[in-house]
C-alpha cells in the first residue's frame, strides 16, 4: 500500500522565521526539513510527528508574532495618548 507524504510546512515555517517569531521558526524549519528524509527512508510514523511538529511550531511562531504586533500597537496607541494629553513632559 502506497502511503502519501505528509506535509512539511518548510514554506510556512521559513515565513514565520522571516515575519514573525525567529525561535518558533527556526524549531519549525528543523522539523520540516526532517519530514522529506524521513519519508524517504519509509519512517513514516516518524515523518508524519516532524510534520505535526513543524506544523505546531509553525503556528506558535505566528500566533507568537501576531501578539507582538498586537502589544507593539497597544503601545503605541498608549504612547501616543499620553503625547496628546500632554503626559509626556
Amino acid at each position: 500500500m502506497e502511503q502519501n507524504q505528509p506535509k512539511n510546512y518548510l514554506v510556512e515555517s521559513i515565513l514565520v522565521t522571516i515575519f514573525c517569531c525567529l525561535p518558533f521558526g527556526i524549531a519549525g524549519i528543523v522539523f520540516a526539513s526532517q519530514v522529506n528524509s524521513k519519508f524517504a527512508a519509509g519512517d513514516y510514523q516518524g515523518a508524519i510527528e516532524a510534520s505535526e511538529n513543524a506544523k505546531k511550531w509553525m503556528k506558535w511562531g505566528l500566533f507568537a508574532g501576531i501578539a507582538i504586533v498586537i502589544l507593539y500597537a497597544i503601545f503605541l496607541f498608549a504612547l501616543g495618548g499620553a503625547a496628546i494629553m500632554g503626559l509626556g513632559n
